[in-house]
């Protein structure tokens, strides 16, 4: 079903079920399960869904308090994955370039975002969804199934090339980044059910259903490389932000040493001492044995064979 937004200052019985205001991504939406009024501001909603209550507010457990409200995440679709004849599941694309890799900052092209989908609409035209145009050429997409192994999916993206769209995108990339064949680009797959399309797919222009958050999570992966372009399709292999080539986790080594910059944000001393050892004893001189320290190293961290 549609469901209404949030709204401020307003009561809410146990049971009933809202959306944020904006778009999250998360395909959640927020059951009431203390009921109460709602406070001034929209609250941080949970990312993850709801496991059970303890105490006060926990994201990490899928719940927030909101004024004398306690909001619980659930999913989106569940109900209507649920019945006995669930509308059709309907899987689109967004393919971002990245200003500085696939184009100048200065002088971006006409298009940074692609859209494009596998199928039609009731009017044999473009998807439209959250008032975004979604463009109607074959694409094949798999492996994104988790296996339950701790791997992370590494899905393939294989795309028509017949209007040679995605073709002239690959050459003005290469123009800029040589042979960066779209490398990096940001690849977001969104899930939903068709009768929670925009009204402007069907027929007469209306939808009493039609809702633009009710989706399943979003996911994001970037290309890793392309394994194949030829006249008629291009596929791409499609990695995790942490199976990218050249990124690193963590982003910091884990040395003992401080690794901020003395007398920067990240370090924030503003006293009259001149200088810095980058060590914990020297943070503690800066700031005071028993006081918070904003130290940047890793002083539990040692070597090992």
């Amino acid at each position: 079903m549609a469901y209404t937004a949030w709204a401020a200052f307003n009561a809410y019985a146990a049971g009933q079920v809202v959306r944020a205001t904006t778009q999250q991504g998360t395909g959640f939406v927020f059951r009431c399960i203390v009921a109460g009024f709602t406070g001034a501001t929209e609250p941080d909603w949970p990312k993850v869904l709801y496991k059970t209550k303890t105490s006060g507010s926990s994201n990490d457990e899928g719940y927030v308090v909101d004024g004398t409200v306690t909001w619980a995440a659930v999913s989106a679709v569940s109900e209507e994955l649920q019945t006995l004849s669930p509308s059709a599941i309907i899987e689109l694309f967004q393919l971002e370039l990245v200003s500085g890799i696939h184009y100048d900052p200065a002088a971006a092209p006409a298009t940074t975002t692609y859209y494009f989908h596998a199928g039609t609409n009731e009017l044999s035209g473009n998807i439209q969804w959250d008032g975004q145009e979604y463009t109607r050429f074959p694409v094949q997409a798999d492996g994104f199934e988790y296996a339950g192994t701790g791997q992370l999916p590494t899905p393939s993206l294989t795309v028509a090339n017949l209007n040679g769209l995605l073709t002239f995108a690959l050459i003005e990339v290469n123009t800029y980044s040589p042979g960066n064949d779209l490398i990096k680009a940001k690849v977001t797959r969104i899930r939903t059910l068709s009768k929670y399309l925009d009204a402007a797919n069907f027929t007469g222009g209306s939808n009493p259903t039609a809702d633009p958050q009710a989706e399943f999570p979003r996911e994001v992966y970037y290309i890793a490389r392309k394994s194949t372009e030829t006249r008629d399709v291009i596929t791409w292999d499609l990695a995790s932000v942490f199976d990218m080539q050249g990124v690193r986790g963590p982003k910091r080594q884990a040395i003992h040493m401080c690794q901020w910059i003395y007398k920067s944000a990240e370090c924030s001393y503003v006293g009259a001492l001149p200088s810095c050892s980058k060590s914990l004893s020297a943070c503690e001189e800066h700031f005071g044995t028993n006081n918070p320290l904003p130290f940047g190293g890793f002083p539990g961290v040692g070597k090992f064979r």
